[in-house]
């Protein structure tokens, strides 16, 4: 006998925003499932507004009010009982973030959270790690978003450190990070993970993914530090159309891979990591598996 939940999760980003539907499996003396039902992905960048103007524009709050409507319908269409709509950087930092959240409320009846770089750090590492991180081994989680990047060590399945910095593509593509952002970065990772050998990075976020699926490996299967950074020189080389023409990238991922990119790298380089674990997992796997567990 099963029972089965549907959950949904709405991650607002930076660069996008996102619904994932989640059918949660239960069944007794098994380990309860999480398996994905659907996902949609709205390219609005809202991070262009917030970091550059410091508002949200009427063009994207009316995009995001259409977008979230559509999501209110999905839900209904595929019976979730139960969401939780979370808002990151941009929103976080625009100052009329609150007031987007009122008229998202007043026209789509959906209630948005903002969180902190802190709590999207903690709900991003609820997510589905168990099978990368051993007890054995040291781990850095990285998540890379438009707005902030989460960073978090891992060792004997524990988390050790973790801090969220203000760096992320869409600020990289608008030239809004300082050199001493990136020394902090640098200062961070390097005194944090001095004392473990053999680390290994784990990295979430679209831009990693797209990334990973070019390299057609297996899911179980790490990137190696030498392939990315092949990568990074080749997606360079390229125009933002071949990118698109080429590549098969979609046009809003096509100019914030590259930022992406060398986040990732830089992230192994400071850390001395050689490979890279790309679990296809994020804020809104980790929103679902928070609610389920009652830590939202």
């Amino acid at each position: 006998m099963i029972t089965i939940k549907k959950y949904a999760a709405i991650d607002i980003g930076s660069n996008a925003m996102r619904l994932l539907v989640t059918n949660i499996v239960e069944q007794k003396d098994c380990a309860t499932q999480f398996n994905k039902s659907a996902l949609v992905r709205v390219p609005i960048r809202l991070g262009q507004d917030a970091f550059t103007v410091g508002t949200i524009s009427e063009e994207n709050i009316e995009r995001m009010v259409e977008a979230m409507q559509a999501f209110k319908l999905l839900m209904k269409v595929h019976k979730v009982e139960k969401y939780q709509a979370c808002a990151t950087s941009a929103l976080r930092e625009a100052t009329n973030g609150n007031e987007v959240i009122a008229i998202v409320k007043e026209r789509a009846d959906i209630n948005i959270a903002i969180i902190d770089g802190k709590k999207e750090a903690a709900i991003i590492a609820a997510s589905d790690l168990t099978r990368f991180i051993t007890a054995d081994k040291a781990f850095l989680y990285v998540d890379v978003g438009g707005g902030s990047t989460e960073f978090s060590l891992f060792f004997e399945g524990k988390i050790k450190a973790s801090k969220s910095f203000r760096i992320g593509t869409v600020r990289l593509l608008n030239n809004m990070v300082a050199d001493v952002v990136w020394e902090e970065i640098e200062e961070w990772i390097r005194s944090n993970t001095a004392s473990y050998d053999n680390l290994t990075l784990i990295g979430s976020g679209g831009n990693i993914n797209k990334l990973f699926k070019l390299s057609e490996k297996n899911q179980d299967k790490p990137l190696s530090y030498m392939y990315l950074q092949a990568q990074y020189q080749k997606l360079n080389s390229m125009t933002y159309e071949q990118r698109i023409a080429d590549l098969g990238l979609n046009p809003d991922r096509a100019d914030v891979i590259i930022p992406a990119t060398r986040i990732y790298l830089n992230a192994m380089k400071w850390s001395g990591a050689r490979t890279i674990y790309v679990p296809k997992i994020g804020l809104s796997d980790g929103i679902v598996k928070a609610m389920y567990y009652g830590k939202i």
